[in-house]
């Protein structure tokens, strides 16, 4: 499978990810994708995918900021958190990798690529993993004006609600690792209680390859730690599987974004 995945990317289909200082529109669907009601349509001529079981609906957390970057510290759990958006062999690697190792991310999807791969939604739940909204497509969400990043942000979660019951676990703003007020604000107006952040910064969009990213993540992350990931990369796909074997020597294991803070 990880051989598929790379030969993938060296056929050019490598997905930028979330680096704020990388342009992330260019594999956009600038028309703005099918309205929410076709956001389950595979293409014309083809029948919707069957939809996927219902997604766990946001949860207000007691006790934990509007924003949250990281879960207890005096536990032994990780969440590993993944920017939804690329290749589907690539993703469908990465989940199998998690998979067999016992392990359940977040995936936070990008709107457009939902419209793209709509079975993905259904892949990512039926391995028992979260999913969440990482805009409708992948914008710099805090310089927009307010009524722009809104839309990111309802567009996204109703392709969300189309094909999973729910607008999804969590939101993510785009292109940037902390939220602005206002943006905070309007995804608590969507209906996300919280928004969702990360203190490990994984660099993996940026394709240093397997080994710096795990020692990336090993270096950094402790009890508690939300890790920014991304789908899309072959080098993620292969750091995966000793990110978690060495997260495990530590007696750490990765579990959902719900997992670690409820």
């Amino acid at each position: 499978m990880l051989r598929a995945a790379a030969s993938a990317v060296a056929a050019g289909a490598l997905v930028t990810g979330c680096d704020p200082h990388r342009d992330d529109d260019s594999g956009a669907l600038r028309s703005g994708g099918p309205s929410p009601s076709g956001a389950g349509s595979s293409g014309a001529g083809h029948a919707p995918p069957a939809r996927a079981r219902t997604a766990r609906p946001p949860v207000r957390v007691p006790g934990l900021p509007v924003q949250i970057a990281h879960g207890p510290r005096n536990g032994r759990a990780v969440a590993l958190t993944f920017h939804g958006r690329g290749d589907p062999k690539l993703a469908t690697a990465l989940l199998g990798e998690a998979e067999r190792a016992g392990a359940r991310v977040t995936v936070l999807a990008v709107g457009d690529w939902l419209d793209e791969q709509p079975a993905m939604a259904r892949r990512i739940l039926d391995g028992g993993h979260e999913l969440g909204n990482h805009t409708m497509h992948h914008r710099n969400i805090c310089a927009l004006p307010a009524a722009e990043a809104y839309a990111e942000i309802t567009r996204c979660a109703d392709r969300l609600r189309a094909l999973t019951g729910t607008i999804g676990s969590w939101f993510r703003p785009s292109q940037t690792q902390r939220a602005t007020d206002l943006v905070t604000g309007l995804a608590r107006k969507a209906g996300y209680p919280h928004v969702l952040s990360y203190d490990v910064d994984s660099l993996d969009a940026d394709d240093p390859g397997a080994p710096a990213v795990r020692r990336t993540v090993l270096d950094a992350a402790g009890p508690g730690s939300i890790v920014s990931l991304h789908l899309g990369h072959a080098g993620t796909v292969a750091a995966l599987p000793p990110i978690l074997d060495g997260l495990r020597r530590r007696g750490l294991r990765a579990v959902t974004t719900t997992e670690l803070v409820t």
